[in-house]
């Protein structure tokens, strides 16, 4: 039984892919800052860029640099994640991330939102 074990699947994905799709989603919202996904995508990348700040804020720099690295695929993102977001969020404690319905795709009707970074 799954008792409050929750796990976005993605559609069924492997769990290597899974764990790209969501390193790099992570990479583009913290760079963009706004990005265009779909509603699973979008609710499977959100607690992962919570957990990504709330190391940044608390651990160590090493240790978050380690943690954080193992998540993002680019330099640039970590540096923004330490010099821009840090400043930013000083004050909040959770909750870094906003998702708004905009409408549905063309192609299949998928469900899509629009996660962003709250100012």
């Amino acid at each position: 039984m799954r008792h409050r074990n929750k796990k976005h699947n993605l559609g069924g994905r492997p769990r290597d892919a899974r764990r790209l799709l969501i390193g790099n989603l992570a990479t583009s919202l913290i760079l963009h800052e706004r990005i265009k996904t779909t509603k699973a995508k979008a609710k499977a990348v959100q607690p992962m860029i919570d957990k990504l700040i709330h190391s940044a804020k608390t651990k160590t720099k090493v240790i978050a640099i380690r943690e954080i690295m193992a998540v993002l695929q680019n330099e640039m993102s970590s540096r923004k994640l330490f010099d821009e977001l840090l400043k930013r969020y000083e004050k909040r404690d959770t909750g870094f991330t906003s998702i708004a319905e905009i409408g549905f795709r063309a192609g299949d009707a998928a469900p899509l939102v629009q996660i962003e970074l709250v100012k």
